[in-house]
């Protein structure tokens, strides 16, 4: 039963995930795809996690912050692929109410925390290339310790207020989700009540997570390659920027795709474009974030390199 009963109101107890296509070749090839995305964010992700935990020469700012990345890339992907894997099976999978905000809770604060985080790694990377004599002062044990329990504070106390503006909206009619997860500005659509001030507060969330942290990054960034252009050695512009292009590359894709599909007013909404953004920044970008920061560095593939050989030796 997805209805039940309550004050001569029917209220909605299960949603239905409509997922991707209807042609069965199509959803073999994308759970394929889907499948094998989940396996390099697991796996990357782990590696990630473990080489930053186990070399002493990566207990550095930078890589804890891209560790704590890592963690919220293996939340991200454990929240939506499982789900979308099995709609794939079973075209409209059911999600009971509880789960669908459960899911919709821990998706919108891995969202919001990697935002977050992509601005503290800006500053981060200001500070070594704009104030490398300050570095160690500026960015000590305590200040990142500070700006990470932040970005794992202030995301969950954001999630939480959206989730609980959406536990109090009735859903008493249709009850079918044209989307892949459960997500703020589908399942607006779906609600018989105002919605009004919760389109009012994901506006406020997106200002505040994606606009304010995508500023305040671009201006790092402004500075940095100020900063540059200055260095008067080619070989020294060349290793400045290949610190910070991979950066800039995963925060152009991350912000562009948040911004528009939380940012975009309900009468615009398109499920179509909606699920594509939400395959980019929930699937695509955990998947790709390992590839991108970390396995085209030396230092982690030095380190990586001495945890494998150790562990051979262990076995």
């Amino acid at each position: 039963m997805s209805h039940t009963t309550m004050s001569n109101q029917t209220l909605v107890t299960e949603f239905i995930l409509w997922g991707f296509s209807e042609k069965s070749l199509h959803r073999i090839l994308l759970f394929i795809l889907f499948f094998s995305l989940y396996m390099v964010a697991l796996c990357g992700n782990s590696l990630i996690m473990a080489v930053v935990t186990f070399s002493s020469r990566l207990h550095t700012p930078l890589y804890f912050f891209l560790a704590n990345l890592a963690v919220l890339d293996v939340v991200c992907a454990c929240t939506v692929i499982p789900k979308l894997l099995e709609t794939l099976v079973a075209k409209g999978t059911g999600i009971s109410y509880r789960a669908c905000m459960t899911q919709m809770y821990f998706l919108t604060w891995s969202v919001a925390a990697e935002l977050l985080l992509f601005t503290a790694m800006a500053y981060d990377r200001y500070v070594a290339i704009c104030q490398p004599l300050h570095y160690s002062y500026m960015m000590s044990p305590m200040v990142c310790a500070t700006l990470a329990g932040t970005t794992w504070g202030v995301s969950m106390f954001g999630a939480g207020v959206n989730t609980c503006m959406m536990l109090r909206l009735a859903f008493c009619g249709p009850n079918v989700l044209n989307h892949f997860i459960c997500e703020i500005p589908p399942l607006l659509l779906l609600s018989c009540s105002s919605t009004f001030v919760n389109d009012v507060m994901t506006i406020i969330a997106d200002i505040f997570f994606a606009d304010v942290n995508f500023l305040l990054t671009m201006v790092s960034y402004g500075f940095i390659i100020e900063t540059i252009l200055k260095i008067r050695t080619m070989e020294g512009k060349r290793r400045a920027f290949s610190t910070c292009s991979s950066h800039l590359i995963v925060v152009t894709m991350y912000y562009s795709t948040v911004i528009y599909a939380y940012l975009s007013p309900n009468s615009s909404y398109s499920p179509e474009i909606g699920k594509v953004l939400a395959v980019l920044y929930s699937i695509v970008s955990p998947a790709l974030n390992p590839l991108i920061y970390t396995f085209r560095n030396k230092d982690v593939k030095v380190a990586l390199k001495k945890m494998v050989s150790l562990m051979i030796e262990k076995l």
